[in-house]
């Protein structure tokens, strides 16, 4: 018994050292819309679309922003041509991509009373949640991904105004 207890007694006390660091954690994101999305790697076409439209300090600023990120093999899906002649067109771009931006920061907790969502480019984006969650047709595949200016939610298509 006292060698079991030789070997929990500093365990436990290490425990709970460790559990004030812990607790006290709640510091806010460091990184910004824009940098949250270059490091998951999975919208390199979004942040290349928001760079050729002259958003970046935009999704940089002090926001908040929600934005509806479509994911690499969302713009994957899009029509032959529709992504070069977007990339051509810098302001049917921008609105293209300001059309996936809700002004405010809006939680997967907010949507359930909301059913629709009014867009910075001007739009209203239906919401359904009938059968998991859809912003305007897309598919939300991931919710609630922090940043130190707003929050990401992935979605499976690219929006179009």
């Amino acid at each position: 018994m006292k060698k079991l207890t030789r070997i929990l007694l500093p365990l436990l006390v290490l425990g709970l050292l460790a559990v004030p660091a812990m607790a006290n954690d709640h510091s806010e994101p460091k990184a910004d819309i824009v940098d949250t999305a270059v490091a998951a790697g999975s919208f390199t076409t979004l942040v290349k679309a928001v760079q050729a439209a002259g958003l970046v300090d935009t999704l940089k600023s002090e926001g908040p922003f929600t934005v509806f990120a479509p994911t690499d093999e969302a713009f994957a899906k899009l029509p032959a041509g529709t992504l070069e002649g977007l990339l051509a067109d810098t302001e049917k771009l921008k609105q293209v991509l300001l059309y996936h931006v809700v002004a405010g920061k809006v939680m997967a907790s907010d949507v359930g009373g909301l059913s629709e969502a009014k867009t910075v480019q001007g739009g209203t984006l239906p919401i359904d949640t009938s059968y998991g969650v859809k912003i305007g047709g897309a598919k939300v595949v991931k919710t609630d991904i922090e940043t130190s200016n707003g929050v990401i939610h992935v979605i499976d298509t690219v929006l179009v105004p």
